[in-house]
């Protein structure tokens, strides 16, 4: 017999006084309850109950095992309602991994927004340009730039996000404003350390892609710090507008060579585990 069951069993009998309070509560026979009852006080070689024709009392054993199978029974119920509860809406703690610039500047109020709707979870979010590894430093999902080359990554298009070449008023009326690719030749170039791979910006043209090799002034790790760069005249600047829009909106950076600005896809990456990861 379920061994729950026969605890609730003793329970109803205790607390309703008789076998047949015990059975109408329940929902089963008297009978029924009287086999849950022996099976137990078998089990334990000891009775539990002291009945006679008018009345039942509890034996010191009794009293014992009525307190600890109502506190068993309370905990089972808190387990229950615990998965449900996960069941119904988000809890635990999300690991995510971005990119610096974007996820300090995009992500982090959207977040905000997502704990106010879900304040059973909390948030874990790793700034760095660098490629975690998912699985091996424990990370839940991740948001990238551009295309993914990892096939045992599972990819979701998030959206397409518009980049910016631009520069401040100061260094274009220095060294003119750029018309097309081929003005680029005796510009200053600011290049984020994670994009000179190839040492080149890609450049949608009208009929082909544009590629312009350039020997970066300034390369660094940190958008804010390129950003600050371009504001005080340092170079051409390419970057997302998402993270350019105030200084653009203000003069302090103007955009350059619109017709050949690239477009960036982003992704969100997950593992196997997406949300819900189990933690030792």
């Amino acid at each position: 017999m379920d061994k729950l069951r026969g605890m609730e069993t003793f329970i109803a009998v205790v607390e309703h006084g008789s076998f047949t309070e015990a059975a109408s509560h329940l929902e089963m026979s008297a009978v029924m309850v009287g086999k849950y009852i022996a099976l137990i006080e078998r089990q334990l070689a000891t009775r539990l109950l002291e009945r006679n024709t008018r009345r039942q009392s509890l034996t010191d054993a009794g009293r014992v095992y009525y307190e600890e199978a109502k506190r068993v029974l309370e905990q089972v119920s808190i387990a229950e309602s615990s998965v449900e509860r996960l069941r119904l809406a988000p809890a635990g703690t999300l690991r995510i991994s971005a990119p610096t610039s974007f996820g300090a500047c995009v992500m982090a109020p959207l977040i905000a927004t997502f704990l106010q709707q879900w304040p059973d979870v909390r948030v874990e979010l790793d700034l760095t340009n660098r490629l975690v590894d998912l699985v091996d430093e424990g990370f839940d999902l991740a948001v990238r730039i551009g295309d993914i080359h990892q096939t045992d990554l599972v990819a979701k298009y998030l959206c397409a996000y518009r980049m910016v070449i631009c520069a401040a008023p100061a260094y274009l009326s220095r060294h003119g404003t750029p018309l097309t690719p081929a003005d680029l030749a005796g510009h200053l170039c600011l290049s984020h350390t994670v994009w000179t791979a190839r040492n080149e910006w890609k450049l949608p043209g009208v009929t082909q892609e544009v590629r312009w090799r350039r020997d970066a002034v300034l390369r660094c790790n940190d958008g804010y710090g390129l950003r600050m760069a371009a504001i005080a005249g340092a170079g051409l600047l390419l970057q997302p507008e998402v993270l350019l829009g105030e200084d653009l909106a203000s003069g302090k950076l103007v955009r350059v060579l619109e017709a050949y600005t690239p477009n960036r896809a982003r992704f969100i990456c997950s593992g196997v585990r997406i949300f819900a990861r189990c933690r030792s």
